[in-house]
C-alpha cells in the first residue's frame, strides 16, 4: 500500500487528498458497498451528502459508518457491509 492508499474488502484503493471514502471508491470503479437485506441487491454511494445511508461501511472495524462521510486516509481498512448487518455500537 502507498502512502494514499486505503483497504476495501483486501483491495487496495488509491484516493487524493481530501476526498472522502465513497468518492474514491467510486474513482476506482466500485460502485457497491453493501447489499439488501431482503432481495440481495447491490447498494452503493447515492445522494454523496449523508442523507441516503446507502453507502454504510465499517472503517477499522466500526460497523455502519457513511463512507460519503469520512476521509479517505492512508491505511484505513474499509470493508463492505453484509445483507445481515452486525448492529454496532461505540463505547463511550
Amino acid at each position: 500500500m502507498t502512502n494514499n492508499e486505503f483497504s476495501f474488502d483486501g483491495q487496495a484503493v488509491p484516493f487524493e487528498q481530501g476526498m472522502t471514502l465513497a468518492s474514491a471508491l467510486i474513482l476506482n470503479g466500485i460502485k457497491s458497498v453493501r447489499r439488501t437485506r431482503r432481495e440481495n441487491r447491490d447498494r452503493g454511494p447515492f445522494c454523496m451528502m449523508g442523507s441516503c445511508y446507502d453507502c454504510l461501511v465499517s472503517v477499522n472495524g466500526e460497523p455502519n459508518i457513511q463512507a460519503c462521510q469520512v476521509e479517505a486516509k492512508p491505511g484505513l481498512v474499509v470493508e463492505s457491509t453484509p445483507s445481515e448487518p452486525r448492529l454496532g455500537f461505540k463505547e463511550l
